[in-house]
């Protein structure tokens, strides 16, 4: 086999020359500045648990094969030319590329390979050790050949993450600590190699000129800047000024109101800074204020409903992001994969045996969520409360002599004014709920322990999701700390759901069980969602140029060039 496709055909066949959102005729040359994200570094090995990886790693590693971008989730050769896969997905053989090199111009071969899988499955990050335990066997066929067995467990999904490993220089890491943070370079084998570090301040790419995988399908058109820097920021205000002063050349934004609000200075106006707000169809993060459910007063699902009509989310998107959100109604937000409509005959057919452990409106039209605040809006959760035994008394939500109180933990103060804005309306309803904002590392550590009642933070799906579903929404992931299923949701329906969808074998299958389970979700009443942009947004210097097309995931730096670069 040429390509690898998660669900149905590869879009592209051994005689693509290129992919269709690279420009194959692109100029090499320039230099691009970025800022990291806010923090530090202190480890040039992202495979680690240990230490913070520098930014921009992924530039210097091969893997296998190479996900593509134009399609939900699709692999193509890299270091592996060819693959051998059953029909049953039960095993694969990789064939490797004689061209493929590391830097120091020895070959890549299957003992390189063979040692990355031994090292990743032992010490690599949790969702490597994972997924590589469900290789029974590995075989070195000869030089070049390897071949993946898997035992029990695996699913269709296995293969595609075997095939996107890693491949390390068993010369350079045999005898190493690999299990610990480390400032030497390693010996690479990507377009790109390390050629400068400022330990927590800088790393600085150059771009091989003889890279062996130049010219294939899934590097055609791509690295093209000479060098790619990295600077690091105390704060996203600094970072800012910096573009703003001209001594970064793009910048990702991620706050829709700052957007809206600051892009208005000289250098855009004058057009020497393009801004540009670039659309794609891939989930969005499901942001939103998640309700641990295993604690009450969130363990009661009348609760949970009530509270989502109380956020009131236009007056917030206005005030706070001038409008230029759109509220999230899925756990899909922006892809084709959220529930629309009532269910049609699959869906129907995927949730109908769970009739009796799901909501009745999981079987009618898909939830939209209420836009919160307004009297009608209050008179409906007042209504649920009330029904689920929380009355007012002397101005107070109680319940058998008990307060209606709670924490709201956040992890930024920037998040803080969503927060507060929702503790308003609470109070309306005579409800009480603190707001407590923690360092990084104490927020994600009362997260990972499920040590909260509420907490503000987010999932991450993918226009073809697998076997993360059941570390998000299963039974086991809710009582195994740091699994993800932060609401702590345990329903046959959900489970079943989620475990299914790594099993289908055709793009529209899939779909189907995604949109069952998102339907199981959001009538499940979770959380209390807030908002996504649908877009890019990205401003750079007026020597950047990109692609017309903008592929389905949005945009690929890579692509990108420079012309008339300094």
């Amino acid at each position: 086999m040429y390509g690898l496709a998660m669900t149905g055909a590869p879009k592209y066949g051994p005689e693509a020359s290129h992919l269709e959102y690279a420009n194959p005729e692109a100029p090499i040359g320039g230099t691009i500045r970025q800022a990291a994200p806010i923090g530090t570094f202190d480890t040039l090995n992202p495979y680690s648990l240990k230490g913070n990886a520098a930014q921009g790693l992924s530039l210097v590693y091969d893997r296998l094969m190479a996900r593509v971008w134009d399609e939900p989730f699709t692999l193509y050769p890299l270091i592996a030319e060819k693959i051998d896969v059953p029909e049953d997905r039960s095993e694969v053989t990789f064939f490797l590329n004689p061209a493929a090199r590391f830097h120091d111009g020895t070959p890549v071969t299957a003992d390189d390979v063979i040692f990355s899988f031994n090292t990743l499955k032992e010490h690599g990050r949790p969702n490597m050790r994972r997924i590589y335990k469900l290789v029974s066997s590995v075989e070195k066929k000869d030089e070049r050949t390897a071949r993946f067995v898997f035992g029990s467990g695996y699913d269709r999904e296995t293969v595609m993450i075997i095939a996107m490993m890693p491949v390390l220089s068993k010369k350079w890491w045999e005898g190493r600590n690999f299990d610990s943070t480390s400032m030497d370079i390693p010996l690479l084998s990507g377009p790109y190699k390390i050629v400068e570090v400022d330990p927590g301040r800088r790393i600085v790419y150059g771009r091989v000129p003889d890279y062996w995988g130049r010219d294939l399908l899934v590097n055609k058109g791509h690295n093209n800047f000479d060098r790619v820097i990295y600077d690091y920021f105390r704060d996203d205000t600094v970072a800012f000024e910096a573009f703003k002063a001209g001594n970064l050349d793009l910048r990702r934004e991620w706050d829709a109101g700052k957007w809206a609000s600051a892009y208005g200075f000289p250098a855009i106006k004058n057009g020497e800074v393009i801004a540009q707000a670039l659309p794609h169809g891939r989930p969005e993060r499901v942001r939103g204020l998640i309700m641990n459910t295993r604690r009450p007063p969130f363990d009661d699902r009348r609760v949970r409903t009530a509270l989502q009509y109380v956020m009131d989310s236009e007056w917030i998107n206005a005030n706070f992001f001038h409008g230029k959100y759109k509220r999230i109604g899925s756990y899909f937000p922006n892809a084709a994969l959220a529930a629309k409509g009532v269910p049609d005959e699959r869906e129907q057919a995927l949730l109908e045996p769970f009739r009796d452990s799901l909501p009745p409106e999981v079987f009618g039209p898909a939830w939209t969520p209420p836009a919160g605040g307004g009297r009608e809006d209050l008179k409906k959760a007042d209504d649920l409360l009330k029904e689920a035994g929380w009355i007012v008394h002397n101005g107070k939500r109680t319940k058998e002599g008990k307060p209606l109180s709670f924490e709201i933990i956040l992890s930024s103060g920037d998040e803080e004014k969503i927060a507060l804005a929702f503790v308003r309306g609470l109070k309306r309803l005579g409800i009480e709920a603190n707001v407590r904002v923690l360092d990084s590392a104490a927020f994600l550590g009362r997260l990972n322990e499920y040590d909260f009642d509420m907490a503000l933070y987010y999932w991450l799906n993918s226009l073809s999701p697998g076997t993360e579903q059941m570390l998000y929404w299963s039974c086991e992931a809710a009582k195994q700390n740091a699994r993800f299923n932060y609401a702590g949701i345990c329903n046959p329906a959900i489970d079943a759901l989620s475990r299914s969808i790594a099993e289908a074998r055709s793009y529209e299958g899939m779909t189907a069980r995604a949109r069952a389970l998102d339907r199981a979700l959001t009538w499940g009443g979770y959380m209390i969602p807030l908002y996504y942009a649908g877009e890019d947004y990205v401003a750079y210097r007026s020597f950047i140029r990109h692609p017309v097309t903008t592929p389905l995931y949005g945009m690929v730096l890579e692509t990108w060039w420079g012309e008339n670069t300094p």
